[in-house]
């Protein structure tokens, strides 16, 4: 899969990624302020870990090619139950919508034998990837949309940053 030239690789959106890390540093970062001195160091490493954490979980991609559809997911993200799979373009019989509770909807890849894969929403050049999907899924009619609004993800992102610089005024420069 990984050696076909034809291939073309789809990663999370970058303001996806921006939003979960400067949402995370906004929530932790004070943390280390505000804890006791004899567990500052304790809470430094977990900062940290939690960093490396959540860099390895928004790194998930699709891969396409041919042949199939390939969603890959990190290490950690295996460990807390998001698996990746590959799925043939043969084997998908359709493609099916459900409405979120926020009043979007997901949609599943539906196989020939009846397995359901969650349709990736949250990736980089979304609409090559929508078009792929239209060429290679016989009964594909579906205009794909991201799960949410992208302006809620840059929203979200300088919300967090600004409560970081703000937290980082009132621990360290007043």
């Amino acid at each position: 899969m990984f050696k076909d030239i034809n291939s073309d690789r789809f990663n999370t959106l970058f303001a996806v990624k921006a939003s979960m890390i400067s949402l995370y540093l906004a929530l932790t970062f004070p943390l280390i302020f505000i804890t006791i001195d004899s567990l500052k160091l304790i809470s430094i490493f977990c900062l940290f870990f939690g960093l490396i954490f959540i860099f390895n979980i928004v790194n998930d991609y699709v891969i396409t090619n041919k042949n199939s559809i390939f969603f890959k997911t990190s290490f950690l993200s295996k460990i807390f139950g998001k698996n990746s799979w590959e799925i043939l373009w043969k084997d998908i019989v359709s493609v099916k919508s459900f409405p979120t509770s926020q009043g979007s909807k997901v949609y599943y890849f539906i196989t020939s034998t009846k397995k359901s894969f969650l349709v990736p929403q949250r990736l980089e050049r979304y609409s090559e990837f929508n078009n792929i999907l239209s060429k290679r899924i016989k009964s594909f009619e579906i205009d794909l949309n991201y799960i949410s609004p992208l302006w809620t993800y840059k929203v979200l992102t300088l919300i967090s940053i600004l409560m970081f610089f703000w937290e980082l005024y009132a621990f360290i420069l007043r």
